[in-house]
């Protein structure tokens, strides 16, 4: 299977209020990042091509939180690929970057794709597997507990 030659980037601004007390991005912003990131790069990869059919959930999100980032007028980028596709579900696989360079957190992200109309999971459908399999990339590298 073909890979993607590179992840697809979303620069995202942060703002003031998404700091805590400690004068960092505050870890619940983190969630936030990732899902603006990953709503921009379907909406990139698929356009108005939506079959309104079809819906999805989030499944399941791991997060590892590698570093601080601190607030900046600089946007913060997020790197967006997708690290598997199944029959009904897909992951996104991202990682967050501070303007500074410094990596912030991975994210690994399932959906599962529903038929709207049934309320409950189905296959994802030929033209989207598509669409994800030109994004398809290596899983996310976390660090494994022992």
């Amino acid at each position: 299977m073909q890979r993607s030659p590179g992840p697809f980037v979303v620069e995202l601004a942060l703002r003031w209020g998404d700091m805590d007390s400690f004068g960092h991005v505050n870890n619940v912003q983190f969630a936030r990042l990732f899902e603006e990131a990953r709503i921009r790069a379907m909406t990139a990869w698929v356009g108005d091509e939506v079959d309104d059919r079809y819906g999805m959930v989030v499944a399941h999100q791991e997060i590892e939180f590698v570093a601080p980032i601190y607030y900046s007028t600089s946007p913060a980028r997020c790197e967006v690929v997708v690290s598997r596709i199944g029959d009904k579900s897909f992951d996104y696989g991202c990682r967050l970057v501070a303007a500074d360079g410094t990596v912030g957190a991975l994210c690994e992200t399932t959906l599962t794709v529903l038929e709207l109309a049934q309320g409950r999971a189905t296959s994802i459908p030929p033209r989207l597997r598509e669409v994800l399999q030109a994004h398809l990339a290596d899983p996310v590298p976390f660090r494994r507990r022992r």
